[in-house]
């Protein structure tokens, strides 16, 4: 395979630490394994002392398989492996020499798992149980916690968490687990990186075992990933670390680019190599995406080109509702049919309303990684109870889980009344026989009963309408969207796809048969055979696609609101990551890249993308 004169430089790199920064579409898996060649082939190195370290299992298969059909290498071939991997290994070699077993606990399926853990240790600190956002949100926070190498009360200084009690709720989980030799994930760098640093025999053994160690994507590495990686490196240092701190887009994870931009700090004689040909995109493309992440202040400067030529513009459409940029969607697919496409997006929120609009056209389309919790949100939740009270005004367990959240004011004392009253009346009559009661309060509980007949009358997409806004359910998200875990612009897009799927429904078994058929269509779209994918931006990393759509660049969406606050208030750090996703999903486009936005999302105006609104500048400039 020829390599350019860039590639060569970096691949014929042997002794002492090498930064190579590698812009979208440059060839940094060519120049990792053509290095690796090199190193066996030109230098003679012993192909076992040879360590890749890869982000992802999936990226360690690929690399081990390209280097065998590249060079027909079938025996004595390199190590390929994640991270973690490499600190299983140390814990086993640690385990073995203590006469210590260690058990993993990230299996749901087991009896003991750590999801099951965090439930029973939340239920008891905090008398209630744990939804599965915030248990998923514990091991995010916790996970963060250990690649920064900080504590728990340092992190809570700095973020906002719904997960009350939660620094007791970590310290005894730490605590059960040591207790009992459990370990999960994150624990595995924390656990490899304290063995290596005071065990001096597991630590030579490393030392010697590898000469060189290479480290892929090397922007997404954490803290902790780096410390263990410098122990086993050094004194000699012979690191390559292959990166682009353009595309470091996992700081929620801990990565942690910074690293990447002090490394002539930490290595005075190390060298840095630039890979800045874009083998992947147009010129078009190439163009606007890096006068867009030049935006960037926290960056190395990198003059990006590519010779490939000019094709179609990158397009930025604005459309007047979110209805019309789906219709977009389906020309675009109807006049692309022999060509790699996808539709990107911040969050898997933005998939719902698109999916069902394709579903219903029975356009497939391909899924991978899906994660959302819409389908079992505590929105649903409360939507389904206000509907099914409405039709079964008796039922006072059902009005106990909605009653604070609607208009007209009605105690706990009240509720707690109305449940030692007769359960074939209903709930109202039960509360206007509460003690004390003025006309004006009476009067309201009236009203209240008005409006649950008017509910029980409604179609479930007029109802939903009402319990929002006519019931004033929309103060109750607005005054604890917030505390929930989410934005209000994030709840009220869900009330948007929930009204857009209950549209033609009579009956609430129609509507949750509708949304069970919908999870349903996504959970098999990760087996359909297609064409077009659906993706966040950090899903399709590494991919590319003849054509590209980014959706929904909304401001809010995208920019999230909580990096625009950060911004406002002199904090870039979480705004320029967002900048290096936007950058991300442009790069992967090969000839076609479109950004649309919308005027209005059910009635309300939006704003567009601050992105947008910059790219359009970058555009007049020229």
């Amino acid at each position: 395979m020829q390599l350019s004169e860039e590639q060569k430089s970096a691949v014929s790199h042997l002794y002492g630490p090498a930064l190579i920064l590698a812009v979208p579409g440059s060839g940094k898996t060519t120049v990792l394994i053509h290095r690796i060649y090199n190193l066996v082939n030109i230098n003679k190195i012993r192909p076992n002392k040879i360590l890749s370290i890869t982000f992802s299992k999936a990226s360690a298969l690929d690399m081990k398989m390209r280097y065998q059909q590249l060079f027909h290498e079938d025996s004595m071939v390199p190590p390929f492996m994640t991270i973690h991997a490499f600190c299983y290994e140390v814990i086993r070699a640690y385990s073995k020499k203590a006469n210590k077993n260690y058990f993993l606990i990230e299996n749901e399926a087991t009896k003991i798992n750590k999801y099951t853990l965090i439930s029973s240790i939340y239920l008891n600190i905090n008398k209630n149980m744990i939804t599965e956002e915030k248990l998923e949100n514990f091991f995010s926070y916790a996970g963060y916690i250990k690649n920064m190498c900080i504590t728990p009360e340092e992190f809570i200084k700095n973020k906002k968490i719904d997960v009350e009690n939660f620094i007791d709720i970590f310290y005894l989980y730490e605590k059960y687990k040591k207790d009992n030799n459990y370990i999960d994930f994150d624990d595995m760098l924390s656990m490899a990186y304290e063995i290596l640093s005071n065990d001096k025999k597991i630590l030579n053994y490393y030392k010697n075992k590898y000469d060189f160690i290479q480290v892929d994507e090397g922007q997404d590495t954490s803290i902790i990933q780096f410390k263990i990686i410098n122990l086993i490196s050094s004194p000699s240092n012979n690191i390559f670390i292959v990166a682009d701190d353009d595309q470091s887009i996992y700081g929620f994870r801990g990565a942690y680019p910074k690293q990447l931009l002090e490394f002539n700090k930490m290595y005075p004689n190390g060298k840095v190599y630039y890979l800045k040909e874009n083998y992947r995109s147009s010129k078009n493309i190439v163009n606007a995406s890096y006068s867009f992440i030049s935006n960037n202040i926290n960056r190395y400067d990198k003059d990006i080109f590519t010779r490939n030529p000019y094709k179609s513009p990158v397009k930025i459409l604005k459309f007047k509702s979110i209805l019309d940029q789906y219709g977009f969607i389906i020309d675009e697919i109807n006049n692309n049919l022999d060509k790699s496409m996808a539709v990107l997006y911040r969050n898997n929120l933005s998939s719902i309303g698109l999916i069902y609009f394709l579903t219903k056209k029975n356009y497939k389309f391909y899924m991978r990684d899906f994660k959302l919790k819409f389908f079992n949100h505590w929105l649903l939740k409360d939507i389904f109870n206000f509907i099914e009270f409405s039709r079964k005004p008796t039922d006072v367990q059902l009005y106990s889980k909605i009653y604070y959240k609607k208009k007209g004011y009605i105690s706990k004392k009240m509720v707690a009344w109305a449940y030692t009253h007769p359960s074939s009346r209903s709930v109202f009559s039960n509360l206007l026989s509460y003690p004390g009661l003025s006309e004006f309060y009476k009067t309201r509980i009236r009203e209240l009963e008005l409006d649950f007949k008017k509910i029980s009358n409604l179609n479930i997409k007029d109802a939903i309408d009402y319990i929002v806004f006519n019931l004033n359910y929309h103060d109750y998200i607005k005054e604890n969207s917030n505390r929930l875990g989410y934005t209000y612009e994030t709840i009220m897009q869900m009330i948007f796809y929930l009204k857009l799927i209950a549209e033609d429904v009579k009956s609430v078994d129609e509507f949750r048969s509708k949304l069970t058929n919908l999870e349903k269509i996504i959970k098999d779209s990760s087996k359909e055979k297609s064409n077009l994918l659906l993706s966040t931006i950090h899903g399709a990393k590494g991919l590319e696609f003849d054509k590209v759509i980014m959706i929904d660049l909304i401001n809010g969406q995208f920019p999230s609101s909580s990096s625009l606050d950060l911004k406002n208030g002199g904090n870039i750090f979480d705004f320029e990551e967002e900048r290096r996703l936007f950058y991300v999903g442009m790069t992967r486009a090969k000839e076609e890249l479109t950004l649309t936005c919308y005027n209005v999302l059910d009635s309300t105006f939006v704003k567009q993308s601050e992105f947008i609104d910059e790219l359009n500048k970058i555009n007049s400039a020229k």
